[in-house]
């Protein structure tokens, strides 16, 4: 019928309109993404020259520490040291273990530590808790420390280091955040912002 050649020719045009065009980048946006990325090129080409040029001597006095902890007592509420890494200067690994924690883990927290059960047992080469604060007081022993949020990894190792020779990130003033109603309070930020705006790397991903 009429009615129904009308509906279907309806149908089809409205289909016509809905349908997704193909959209093509412009020559502009082309060309703006291309020099965009010539610049972070040689933004990154700038800062690894800097790096490059700092002494070798100067460079060894720097360690990255970083502590992961898991939950022990009641509700996993206190925190047992379960992890340590240090690296260096540029990255290299000086020390990376697991540790065995010696109260029972009422809560591994692996989504955020990324621990498991099997890692810190002796067969998976977990290191003895006093071995490791040894291990580590004697890395760290005159060297410069960089790390984020410091407070919580010297509570785990039970231990402290000297105040000069501390650059925690999470109270460095140009990295905090300001707050407040005019912007007077500081507050530190997550490490895996810092990271991803300051090295465009994606870290503390679950999964």
């Amino acid at each position: 019928t009429n009615a129904e050649q009308e509906d279907e020719e309806a149908l089809q045009l409205l289909k016509k309109k809905t349908r997704r065009k193909k959209i093509f980048p412009k020559i502009n946006e082309l060309i703006q993404a291309d020099q965009t990325q010539r610049q972070l090129e040689k933004e990154e080409n700038k800062k690894r020259k800097e790096i490059d040029s700092i002494p070798i001597d100067l460079k060894s006095q720097y360690v990255a520490l970083d502590c992961e902890m898991v939950g022990v007592g009641v509700g996993g509420k206190h925190s047992a040291l379960a992890r340590v890494s240090i690296v260096d200067f540029d990255g290299n690994i000086v020390l990376d273990t697991f540790v065995k924690v010696p109260d029972r883990v009422t809560d591994f927290r692996t989504h955020v530590s990324g621990v498991r059960a099997k890692d810190i047992k002796t067969k998976a080469g977990a290191m003895d808790e006093k071995e490791c604060r040894s291990t580590v007081a004697k890395l760290l022993k005159d060297k410069i420390l960089v790390g984020h949020g410091l407070k919580n990894d010297f509570q785990a190792l039970m231990m402290d280091h000297p105040k000069p020779n501390i650059r925690d990130t999470a109270h460095y003033l140009p990295l905090m955040k300001a707050t407040g109603k005019h912007g007077g309070k500081l507050r530190s930020r997550k490490l895996r912002d810092l990271v991803k705006e300051k090295v465009n790397m994606d870290i503390q991903m679950e999964g």
